[in-house]
């Protein structure tokens, strides 16, 4: 009971309340003791809702989630339960030759051989969940929030197979049949193929992602060095640069045009952002370029010394987001509304980060795509709420009088 909730609560996290969490204990006794046998709808139905709702009331994540969940552990479960009783049962009457039905008949040596044999079936199940738990252990803390919808309903649909499968064989083939039993296995071995092949999806995204970081900070160390050379090489020429100027002095149009070109020259070297993030700060930059080069007056006033408490991924999802969402919003409006301006600090122990920009005219859900392509946008604040809530934060947006307004809160350590 207690290996099979380890599994479980590092495969999907339990809501922190001590009392949902002991419940949750109890719960799992139930689903790891029910016998199945062959035929036995009222079981495997009752199961299958029982795990359901425990899965939905004491566990945190998204639907899509907790569908996997179901998905992974119901048929697996089911197996092991099926194939202990079976077995089991087998054997006894296979070595004491006892009367079928009714215990009645039994002698004494055969109800101790029926306790001898029903203990050691629980001894391999229990040997059985600490083997699977030494096994997927390594897989288990790999598998985060990192895949997307579509990733996980991929993992579902491969696991759909095994379900129907497993669900269909106990329920309508006769115990005596052989092939319940290489059914069951399979089933078994699919549920943690499945748990594999997410962490390997979720290690897959997160090289991609390292990769990405690495390329993104070789290119920002290139530009500044550029940009520092460039300002080095302004300052050794001031000198010069000031005695045009003085030369200028009774032509205010030639001295304003010097002014503007070391005011381009210096303009590059000014959009470096020091959040106390290192990922934040290139990806602060990249996002201030490219709202220059669509003309919107860009501010960041950041301050994210967060000691890692969110992860690189989870940073670039919230701020690359929101920043993406605000740049695609200001692109539909005049040059002279084009405003973004986003501010994060830490307010006692929350961080919050808010992103305000001028937008057109909402109505109706504030965080359904105005894109045509539903299938391919309308993911970017949806991925933001998902990263939020890993760290028990919140995720609100508003629009009032042309200004769209989100607004994070992410819970951080006072320590």
């Amino acid at each position: 009971m207690s290996v099979f909730f380890v599994i479980l609560l590092n495969f999907l996290p339990l809501r922190k309340n001590w009392i949902m969490r002991i419940l949750a204990l109890a719960a799992t006794y139930l689903f790891s003791v029910t016998t199945i046998y062959s035929n036995d709808l009222a079981n495997l139905l009752g199961m299958l809702l029982g795990f359901c709702a425990y899965v939905i009331v004491f566990h945190r994540g998204r639907w899509v989630e907790k569908l996997t969940t179901v998905l992974i552990f119901y048929p697996t479960v089911i197996a092991v339960n099926y194939l202990e009783e079976t077995t089991g049962r087998r054997l006894f009457f296979a070595i004491t030759n006892a009367p079928s039905g009714i215990t009645l008949g039994w002698t004494r040596e055969q109800l101790f051989m029926s306790t001898a044999i029903n203990t050691l079936f629980l001894l391999l199940r229990l040997l059985f969940w600490i083997g699977a738990w030494l096994f997927l252990r390594k897989y288990l803390r790999q598998v985060r929030s990192n895949l997307t919808t579509k990733m996980w309903l991929i993992i579902d649909t491969l696991m759909l197979a095994s379900f129907v499968a497993i669900f269909t064989i106990i329920y309508f083939m006769p115990a005596n049949f052989a092939i319940v039993y290489p059914i069951c296995s399979a089933s078994i071995f699919s549920s943690f193929g499945c748990i594999y092949l997410a962490s390997y999806i979720c290690n897959s995204v997160q090289t991609a992602y390292r990769v990405q970081e690495l390329e993104l900070r070789q290119s920002y160390y290139a530009d500044r060095m550029r940009d520092e050379e460039r300002v080095r090489s302004i300052y050794h020429d001031l000198k010069n640069h000031l005695l045009v100027l003085e030369a200028q002095a009774g032509n205010g149009q030639a001295v304003e045009a010097s002014i503007a070109e070391l005011q381009s020259q210096i303009q590059a070297y000014e959009n470096y952002y020091h959040t106390g993030n290192a990922v934040l700060d290139i990806l602060i930059r990249d996002k201030a370029k490219i709202a220059q080069q669509e003309q919107i007056d860009f501010s960041a006033a950041i301050s994210f010394a967060d000691d890692g408490l969110v992860a690189p991924l989870d940073i670039s999802t919230i701020f690359g987001n929101a920043i993406d969402n605000a740049i695609e919003a200001s692109r539909k409006l005049a040059q002279e509304q084009r405003l973004i301006t986003v501010r994060a600090n830490r307010v006692r122990d929350m961080m919050v980060i808010t992103v305000e920009n001028n937008a057109p005219a909402m109505t109706g859900n504030l965080e359904k795509t105005t894109k045509k392509d539903t299938f391919l946008h309308g993911f970017g604040l949806s991925n933001i709420r998902n990263a939020v809530q890993k760290y028990d934060g919140q995720c609100s947006t508003s629009y009032e009088n042309g200004m769209f307004v989100l607004q994070i809160v992410i819970p951080v350590s006072l320590a």
